[in-house]
């Protein structure tokens, strides 16, 4: 089985690139309740709340209230995966790890059988077909597994990472990230040719789904069902050992060494990572639990 690259990208990595805009500015809509999970790590001088976010969603979502608010007005700093650098900084950064300049074209690289499928995505998303040619795979994969949930109406504006990041910013907050926008598109960039290449392939054999996929990824996220969530989002990364180990599970086990290292000092801490690193069996709070850290899913 394919690795299923759409829901990787939207389980592991924060990064938001600047990708062309697919997507018109919607009205607000009415609020739906959500209630995404949260956990609270404690001890006697140091609390850190875990939350697990997606990184792009649709407007008219009511999810940064009750517990969730409580949780980030009372901590001190807010912990993401990656403080955003400004649309110029991260292009520079797209274009200097992800541009392959020289040799055979991306078309070219792609297994015949696969360059229909692909040169269609390409026109459905208003790009003309050599538009990624110079791309490395996996960028090509990530920007065709954006495109059509931009068309969609989801949105890094809409993101928990940019409504937490605002909020903390008008309360004077600092934030701090966990890795560097060099260090996540270092994950991609560094995995192996066959590996991307099979990131490409199956972007484009799960475009035609990606609405639906969305949708029910969201879904589970605002009910807090975080082990629905990691079915969706993590199950196939097991199907590609190199993917889940460098985008999953070694990430999850930096960062539980992170917060077990973070309750050594006191104060209140809120954590935002993306959910499906909050949910299975190498999640962080399974990582922390190794270093007899428990992490208590919060009630509300």
């Amino acid at each position: 089985m394919l690795l299923r690259s759409f829901r990787a990208v939207l389980a592991t990595l924060a990064l938001s690139l600047a990708l062309p805009a697919c997507a018109q500015s919607k009205p607000a809509q009415a609020p739906n309740d959500a209630d995404p999970a949260l956990w609270v790590v404690k001890d006697e001088d140091t609390t850190v709340y875990l939350f697990g976010t997606i990184h792009v969603l649709k407007p008219g979502l009511s999810w940064f209230d009750e517990a969730v608010k409580t949780a980030f007005d009372t901590s001190g700093e807010l912990v993401l995966e990656m403080v955003q650098p400004d649309p110029a900084a991260m292009q520079q950064i797209v274009a200097t790890t992800g541009i392959n300049p020289t040799g055979p074209t991306l078309t070219e690289q792609l297994p015949e059988a696969k360059r229909p499928a692909y040169l269609k995505a390409m026109t459905e998303a208003g790009l003309p077909p050599a538009a990624f040619d110079r791309m490395k795979p996996w960028l090509a994969a990530v920007s065709l597994s954006l495109m059509p949930i931009q068309k969609l109406g989801y949105d890094a504006s809409n993101g928990p990472e940019t409504v937490l990041a605002t909020a903390a910013k008008s309360a004077n907050k600092p934030v701090i990230g966990l890795e560097t926008a060099e260090q996540q598109i270092g994950y991609f960039n560094g995995l192996s040719q066959p590996a991307q290449m099979q990131f490409l392939v199956s972007t484009v054999d799960e475009l035609p789904e990606a609405g639906k996929t969305m949708a029910t990824m969201v879904d589970n996220w605002s009910h807090g069902d975080p082990e629905a969530l990691a079915r969706e989002m993590n199950e196939s990364l097991k199907d590609s050992p190199e993917v889940a180990k460098v985008l999953l599970t070694d990430r999850n086990a930096r960062w539980a060494k992170w917060i077990a290292q973070r309750m050594a000092k006191p104060g209140t801490v809120f954590v935002a990572v993306g959910a499906g690193h909050l949910a299975g069996p190498d999640s962080v709070q399974a990582q922390l639990a190794k270093a007899g850290v428990k992490a208590q899913r919060v009630a509300y």
